[in-house]
């Protein structure tokens, strides 16, 4: 596909991914979200920045005829964040036509900012909101009245699992949505909370979401796409990496009205999501683990 989506080849490309009867500029705009999403890492402010100020097919137009200059004027960037962002993008210019097809295998849906299903709580990240989502499972999911965020400690003691579950079931049974990260401990105990109270829980991935980590979740990852959704912002076929999870974390805290944090160590993942839960201006709760683990001894510092 070229970096210039045309709305017949858009289309065409596209087939399977997105809903049938879009109009010639939201195809073209799909298919531009698309590529960015080949081309950026997650949270990428330059290229948000880009996309707010010209939109996503005009960006990538921009991208690759406009002077570095000429660019970082128009979108108030310096000239240097344009010059090593490109130098980072263009390199991937090739990977979007496996990415599609990859995304098609998994039967994943292509979603964009401004579809009924498009959880608006994500604009909130600003120029790092997610460009698109690619999606399995039920997207209407994403729609619930009330959403809350679960996460903690992978090394969950069984006090924290038990905790957390049912946390879980009951919020489920609320008409909650449950969101977490499909981790090992507290993310997973959180899923399976919602999924035996027959509530909707929405798992957010690091990797693209036809490569299910950890492996050993599987099948939980597919009871989660059977009646909820799974999520990513980067593209089929993409490995998930230290950086890409914590950037995953920031989806996880905006899409969620409340984060509660069970069981997290002084450095790990969990705490990360609070810190973007509490600049978003989320609803923010812990539950420290008991005084006998070695997981409460490091959160107390």
């Amino acid at each position: 596909m070229s970096i210039r989506p045309e709305a017949d080849a858009a289309r065409a490309a596209l087939a399977g991914l997105v809903g049938d009867g879009l109009s010639d500029e939201k195809i073209c705009a799909a298919s531009a979200a698309a590529i960015w999403s080949t081309l950026v890492e997650p949270g990428d402010g330059t290229a948000g920045a880009l996309i707010a100020q010209y939109g996503a097919v005009e960006a990538l137009q921009r991208v690759e005829v406009d002077s570095t200059s000429a660019l970082a004027r128009g979108a108030g960037l310096t000239e240097q964040d344009v010059s090593a962002a490109r130098a980072r993008w263009l390199p991937r210019r090739g990977d979007v036509d496996r990415a599609l097809a990859a995304a098609r295998r998994a039967g994943a849906r292509l979603l964009m900012p401004g579809e009924d299903v498009w959880p608006r709580a994500l604009d909130d990240l600003g120029v790092h909101a997610p460009v698109c989502l690619w999606a399995r499972g039920d997207a209407d999911a994403l729609s619930g009245p009330a959403a809350l965020a679960l996460v903690g400690a992978r090394a969950a003691t069984a006090y924290g699992t038990q905790v957390v579950t049912e946390l879980a079931a009951e919020a489920a049974t609320a008409g909650v949505v449950v969101v977490s990260g499909a981790a090992y401990g507290i993310d997973a105990a959180a899923h399976r909370g919602a999924l035996r109270a027959d509530g909707t829980t929405v798992a957010v991935l690091a990797g693209g979401v036809d490569r299910p980590y950890p492996s050993g979740h599987d099948e939980l990852i597919s009871a989660i796409v059977r009646t909820g959704v799974v999520l990513a912002e980067v593209p089929c076929g993409t490995a998930p990496t230290k950086w890409r999870f914590l950037a995953r974390n920031r989806m996880i805290a905006a899409l969620a009205g409340a984060t509660i944090v069970v069981e997290a160590a002084h450095r790990s993942g969990a705490l990360n999501t609070a810190h973007h839960a509490a600049a978003l201006g989320r609803a923010l709760g812990a539950v420290p683990g008991p005084v006998t683990s070695v997981i409460w001894v490091l959160s107390r510092g």
